[in-house]
């Protein structure tokens, strides 16, 4: 018989919101995640790299990396989903989606954009050399 997983939040009102982030800046990420992982997940196809195992509690910790743009995984690293599944009780926890820093910022302001990266506020000159420096580097 299949095991069918569920889904549960180390801190839900931050987990959805970064997941609001992902929807309004990068909606392939979000579509993949909505109708091709959270399926796979449930039905216990644990996919992406295995980061932990702890055999006192059965739990395993992996990191899923998410569909998106070059540039903006140079600029603020890939966006990963972390999750940690327990497998005696049928329970996928779900942590977070990192850059936690760019997405939680996302959602809190309205970000701006250059050359289709997004950009922080708080550190708006550094996400602009990074992107200046890549884009001379490309030519």
């Amino acid at each position: 018989m299949n095991k069918n997983y569920v889904f549960e939040y180390l801190n839900e009102n931050e987990y959805k919101k970064i997941e609001r982030s992902v929807k309004k800046y990068n909606m392939l990420a979000y579509k993949k995640l909505n109708f091709e992982f959270y399926p796979s997940l449930r039905e216990g196809k644990f996919l992406g790299k295995l980061v932990s195992m702890n055999s006192k509690d059965k739990t395993k910790t992996y990191e899923l990396k998410l569909p998106t743009d070059d540039m903006f995984a140079k600029v603020h690293g890939d966006m990963k989903l972390h999750y940690t599944v327990y497998e005696d009780k049928n329970v996928i926890l779900l942590v977070t989606i990192s850059p936690e820093d760019i997405l939680s910022e996302g959602h809190r302001t309205e970000l701006a954009t250059c050359n289709g990266v997004i950009i922080s506020k708080s550190n708006a000159e550094r996400d602009m050399f990074k992107i200046n420096l890549l884009k001379m580097l490309d030519k």
